[in-house]
């Protein structure tokens, strides 16, 4: 496996050329043809008294004005490719974001969209939208801080291990990058001992697998103690030094996840460097 197609999820937040460094050091590092996605948001049409009657110029308005967004984002986009010498593909499409990016990842080994930032919801208006992505799109997806991210990423990689299919598809997902990477550490938080999801000795069958495709890898495992996995996996990152987390994707279901809480919805609140998840 290799990673030869990537896509980027270009937007008007104050974040995209961040994640714009992370997919270009992703693309260059593996040889990969980069193509930014734009969604055309459909008009916003305020609710009306009386009959319903909505002046077709005030659509039309919104709509010219989606225009010239997407139009500055690529030729931003467009400039800054020029600048580097890189090879790149534009595509836009309207529609709702989460949907345009889904349809586009299909086609694409990996897709790097951003976290929400709480301070810019004007230009970021979904924060579901990297957990849609990854669930929609049957494809792995990184997810970049919207505090930023190094230009170089997986160099320290921590995985975040519980024998779940999601957590077997991201690390195998994340191969090429983890194959490069200096240093690798497979966490799993409150194994059970001997139990069939981890085997004998927790994390190690992981990574053996993985030093049969020449990956470094270090078996870990700690115990939660009443705290939050998502909070014990942050915390190991910090202890690490660790610039890319790979995991899987909402092993309970979203909606579960949603009410109950979980390790995937607290890693894309609290994120403080980027992670790859598959489902």
């Amino acid at each position: 496996m290799s990673i030869k197609n990537i896509l980027v999820h270009i937007d008007d937040s104050g974040q995209v050329d961040s994640r714009l460094d992370v997919a270009v050091g992703l693309a260059r590092a593996h040889d990969a043809h980069l193509a930014a996605i734009y969604a055309i948001a459909a008009p916003f049409i305020p609710p009306y008294d009386g009959a319903g009657y909505i002046p077709a110029d005030l659509i039309e308005s919104q709509a010219e004005r989606a225009r010239q967004r997407a139009a500055e984002a690529r030729k931003h986009f467009e400039r800054r490719m020029a600048r580097i010498g890189m090879e790149h593909e534009w595509r836009q499409a309207e529609g709702d974001a989460a949907d345009v990016v889904s349809l586009n990842a299909k086609y694409a080994d990996l897709t790097v969209v951003g976290q929400a930032d709480p301070n810019d919801p004007g230009n970021y208006p979904n924060p579901g939208l990297p957990a849609e992505v990854a669930l929609g799109a049957g494809r792995p997806v990184l997810v970049v801080p919207y505090v930023g991210a190094p230009r170089q990423v997986g160099g320290n990689v921590l995985v975040a291990w519980n024998g779940s299919r999601e957590a077997t598809r991201a690390v195998n997902d994340a191969l090429p990058i983890l194959e490069r990477a200096a240093k690798v550490t497979i966490l799993a938080v409150d194994p059970r001992d001997g139990g069939a999801d981890h085997g004998d000795v927790p994390s190690a069958d992981i990574a053996l697998h993985l030093a049969r495709h020449g990956v470094k890898a270090e078996a870990a495992q700690t115990v939660s103690n009443d705290i939050e996995v998502g909070d014990v996996i942050l915390s190991r990152i910090s202890d690490l030094g660790a610039d890319l987390v790979v995991m899987g994707a909402y092993g309970h279901s979203r909606l579960r996840e949603l009410m109950m809480g979980g390790v995937t919805r607290d890693l894309l609140r609290h994120m403080t460097v980027p992670v790859l998840m598959s489902h």
